[in-house]
């Protein structure tokens, strides 16, 4: 065994587990709405699919699946046991009851992280965790709706489209975006830069994540050094081939010496730079400098180590942040992707961490006015055709709209699969709820082989509070309000959607977020119909709801609009 692997007595880790989900039209449970979370989780901690499967770690740090293996094996049992009138409780990663609902309410609920406010810090949990009373959730890891690097990618696409309207009239191509992370949601970053047609150059400290991204297809090429990969960059920027390269090492060393560089004249400045290590976990996702992966992953291991871990990891965050308030300084647009990084480097004094903006400020907001965000969908036949054909089915229901069509064409084109296959879309209000109920009778016409599941990220319009992230600098200055993610999942239970969750600290770490997610099944049935009109329009309107209530014009126009009612909206 080696030094970095944990003792045989760890709970999370079982060396020989190996977890696929099942295929095909054949049921484990007594319903598909409770197969459909049987496969789900399952899914989460495929090889193909999570991060560190045998640690219960999907993404984002230690975002798991489960509290523990014992845990896990008997959500699997009690999923099988579920009768049509059953709810399961699941508490952090454990599930702790079964009780009598009804057909309609969700088979699952899920709470991961949820701390009383005064005590919602990083040591606190750290310390529940160690006892083996907590587990930390993330968004899709802990509500297992996690689909691979695709449930980010199209998100990351938008923003960095949206960046080429509106600082390079309208394109990417010649343009280079510098950037540091290929974990679960950062890997998504070069492909997303490749499909808006820029370069990109992505900063990794561990060979394992390069390998795996371009195993995937998700990056192209990594170079052996800094100054091969400015090269490269400029290359490819030349000729405006969009390219995706990655170096090795660590990004609070590298980017303050391009920085450096650029700074002493030579013609290396980004055009765009953004950051999505996993700066939100000072302990498990950010690299300090100076210290090999090795020492690293030992000293996440031993707690007496973790309060110096922790300090060298903040100082190299703020080292970071500083050389890209330099790129800043130097004309480039500069966004935080969302991983609390700028908070990290405020707290080590650099005073002006926030002059760049967060991406959902800079260039997401306007899409959540209308409800638009990270919609998707599982197959859970296994079979790719029916990714394909309900693709298809998008484009019929939105004829007019191009830009999905584009969207849809480039992820069929460039996006492997990984586990069941899955495909994630943009929709908004008024196109969730079709889409659903035209996936429902592709099942029941026999069209599709098996029910699909569908569901969304947590980053979502109206799901989560997050004022470093989704909801900073919002209009009417709600930033920290979290009823609304407690009111959108409240809202899905009653709606019936098949499992809802309630989670904190994912994205941006404990203390800095509360969010909600739900998932619902198309199994063909008249009952699913029902269900997906309600839960999927209600959804996305209340993401409308809460943006038109924060005074955003095209939210209230899209309220009227689509009928949402809002007895205070005038």
């Amino acid at each position: 065994m080696s030094q970095t692997e944990p003792q045989s007595n760890d709970p999370r880790f079982d060396p020989e587990r190996v977890v696929r989900a099942p295929h095909g039209p054949q049921r484990t449970c007594k319903s598909w709405q409770s197969e459909a979370a049987y496969r789900m989780i399952q899914n989460n901690l495929d090889a193909e699919v999570a991060e560190n499967p045998r640690h219960l770690v999907v993404y984002g740090g230690i975002g798991r699946a489960a509290r523990d293996w014992q845990c896990f094996d008997a959500i699997l049992a009690a999923l099988r046991s579920l009768d049509d009138d059953d709810t399961l409780l699941i508490q952090s990663g454990k599930p702790v009851g079964v009780f009598r609902t009804h057909s309609d309410a969700p088979r699952v609920l899920i709470a991961n992280s949820n701390l009383v406010a005064k005590w919602a810090h990083w040591e606190h949990f750290n310390e529940l965790d160690r006892k083996g009373l907590m587990m930390f959730g993330q968004m899709t890891a802990g509500s297992w709706i996690y689909i691979g690097s695709q449930g980010i990618i199209q998100g990351t696409y938008e923003t960095l489209a949206e960046a080429g309207r509106q600082h390079f009239g309208g394109t990417l191509a010649g343009r280079w975006l510098l950037t540091a992370g290929l974990g679960g949601m950062g890997g998504a970053q070069p492909l997303a830069a490749a499909l808006a047609g820029a370069c990109s150059l992505t900063v990794e400290c561990q060979q394992s994540s390069i390998d795996f991204r371009l195993r995937t297809r998700y990056l192209d090429r990594q170079a052996t050094s800094v100054d091969e990969a400015l090269a490269l960059v400029r290359h490819f920027c030349q000729r405006k081939e969009a390219v995706s390269i990655a170096v090795l090492g660590n990004a609070a060393e590298i980017f303050p010496e391009i920085a450096r560089r650029a700074n002493s004249g030579e013609d290396v400045r980004p055009d765009l730079v953004t950051d999505q290590t996993s700066a939100h976990d000072l302990i498990h996702g950010y690299l300090p400098i100076g210290w090999t992966v090795e020492q690293w992953k030992i000293a996440q291991r031993l707690p007496d180590e973790h309060p110096r871990l922790k300090a060298e990891a903040a100082k190299s965050c703020a080292a970071q942040v500083g050389a890209m308030l330099d790129f800043l300084r130097l004309g480039a647009p500069v966004f935080d992707y969302g991983n609390n990084i700028r908070q990290v480097a405020l707290d080590q004094g650099i005073t002006n961490a926030f002059e760049f903006p967060g991406f959902v400020t800079a260039y997401v907001r306007p899409l959540f006015c209308r409800g638009k965000g990270p919609f998707r969908w599982v197959a859970l036949s296994g079979d790719p055709e029916d990714i394909h054909k309900t693709d298809a089915k998008v484009k019929e229901l939105l004829p007019e709209n191009h830009h999905i069509h584009r969207w849809l064409d480039l992820a069929r084109e460039r996006i492997a699969f990984q586990g069941l296959p899955a495909r994630i879309c943009w929709l908004g209000l008024g196109e969730r709820h079709r889409v659903g109920l035209a996936f429902n009778e592709m099942v029941r016409s026999g069209e599709l082989k098996a029910p699909i599941v569908i569901g969304r990220d947590h980053f979502d319009a109206g799901s989560v509070a997050s004022p470093n992230r989704e909801t900073e600098g919002m209009r009417d200055g709600s930033d920290a309000v979290s009823d609304w993610p407690l009111l959108n999942a409240m809202l899905s239970t009653a709606g019936g959607a098949t499992w809802v969750a309630l989670h904190h600290g994912g994205g941006v770490g404990m203390g800095y977020s509360q969010h909600a997610g739900l998932v619902i099944v198309a199994d063909g049935t008249d009952a699913a119909a029902r269900r997906l009109e309600r839960v999927l329009f209600n959804d996305s309107g209340a993401g409308v709801m809460r943006m038109a209530d924060a005074g955003y014009e095209d939210a209230i126009r899209c309220a009227q609009e689509q009928g949402v009612r809002m007895p205070m909206l005038k």
